[in-house]
């Protein structure tokens, strides 16, 4: 008995006028990755700056303070030039909406900002001591949320490659967050003083690492848009200058060559991080593929499970 043939051949997807499903974002480069970065980075030298003032590691917590204020602040400042209006990010704080990743993004970084603003005039400054050790200590419940909430931001949206990675985008950020500060620790605190800041920054770096590969394996097909084109070529480079870095920090000891290198080269992979993140988000969202491939299979997938 010879089988059927289909007499229809099998639909290919297809959009209005082969125009995009869903509005691609309409975030600004270099205003956007850039207050990723300088977010991640300061939420990371809070909590390194709170260790370190508890270890008693002054001169190392010194450094993350100064680098979490002024990431904070100029994160703070690229988010209203993103808006548009200044004043755009003040109404933003006018309610507290809990289902909203935006509002309380908001509070988040006006908080993480102010406070780390606070630690910073304490030591020294016209802030009192005590004030600002209480500033710091808040900044240790700050700093983690401000390293990770732009993650919940991206994919809380309807965007194919950022929505679908929601389970690795915020091991991704925060591993690419550690990295950048424990760059900037390095940097600014003396070799002698700076092992912690070279732990964080292999630790950031391993995991970035490890979190990008798994988000690709597992994304399949919508993790086209992170391996190719411009995105590809930015990520490519984000994994190599963040694996050279972490292996240049595991080596450095007291190397003043290779400390710089490191910090450099990890300050560079952080930044083509967040680079590649958003292009491959406009990518997908850019290619109707992404967005009708995915919906068709779970179709299919609920309608084999419902059959008898």
């Amino acid at each position: 008995m010879t089988p059927e043939r289909a007499v229809v051949p099998e639909a290919e997807f297809r959009s209005y006028y082969g125009r995009p499903v869903i509005k691609a974002p309409i975030w600004h480069e270099p205003h956007m990755p850039t207050y990723l970065y300088l977010g991640g980075m300061s939420g990371v030298s809070s909590t390194i700056a709170v260790l370190a003032r508890c270890t008693g590691r002054h001169r190392l917590a010194r450094t993350a303070r100064v680098a979490a204020a002024v990431g904070a602040a100029s994160g703070a400042a690229l988010l209203a030039a993103e808006l548009g209006r200044p004043e755009r990010f003040l109404n933003m704080l006018r309610v507290v909406k809990p289902t909203s990743p935006m509002s309380v993004g908001s509070w988040i970084l006006a908080a993480q900002g102010g406070l780390s603003a606070a630690a910073l005039m304490a030591d020294p400054g016209p802030v009192p001591p005590f004030v600002g050790d209480v500033a710091l200590l808040a900044t240790g419940v700050t700093g983690p949320l401000t390293a990770t909430y732009t993650a919940v931001l991206v994919a809380d949206t309807a965007v194919p490659a950022w929505h679908e990675a929601y389970r690795e985008l915020p091991f991704l950020f925060a591993g690419s967050a550690m990295a950048a500060a424990g760059a900037v620790a390095m940097l600014g605190t003396p070799r002698v003083h700076a092992a912690p800041a070279r732990a964080v920054a292999v630790l950031g770096a391993a995991m970035e690492t490890a979190a990008g590969e798994i988000m690709e394996r597992r994304l399949g097909f919508l993790g086209e848009p992170y391996r190719t084109g411009r995105a590809g070529r930015l990520l490519r480079a984000a994994r190599v200058l963040t694996a050279g870095g972490g292996l240049l920090a595991a080596a450095a000891g007291r190397s003043r060559a290779l400390t710089a290198l490191s910090g450099l080269a990890l300050t560079a992979g952080s930044l083509c991080t967040r680079f590649g993140v958003l292009e491959a988000g406009r990518a997908s969202a850019a290619d109707p593929r992404y967005t009708v491939v995915p919906q068709r299979r779970r179709l299919d997938a609920a309608a084999g499970s419902a059959a008898p």
